[in-house]
């Protein structure tokens, strides 16, 4: 049996803030109106689940983004929101600009 993933390809859009990482979210992956667009928000919704029905019904996310604005250099903000994706249930990709 494998697992149901849902993938969530961010790369090419421009991602500068956590505001615009909730923006490029909120649609593929469901978010209720009510969503908090916080970080704490956002590890509710990953890791206990119950928030969204798209992220619910599957047994993986995998974000996937590029390794620049907010993804860029050492952006502490950014640090914070990778640390909330296990690397198992929940992925964050950030892949180098070529």
């Amino acid at each position: 049996m494998t697992d149901s993933e849902l993938i969530v390809d961010l790369r090419g859009r421009p991602i500068e803030t956590l505001d615009d990482f909730w923006d490029a979210v909120s649609e593929p992956c469901g978010l209720p109106t009510w969503f908090g667009r916080n970080l704490d928000a956002w590890s509710d919704t990953i890791e206990t689940r119950g928030i969204s029905e798209v992220i619910d019904s599957h047994d993986v996310l995998t974000v996937h983004v590029d390794q620049r604005g907010l993804f860029a250099g050492n952006r502490q903000t950014a640090q914070v929101l990778a640390e909330i994706f296990d690397g198992e249930q929940n992925r964050l990709v950030v892949h180098p600009l070529t």
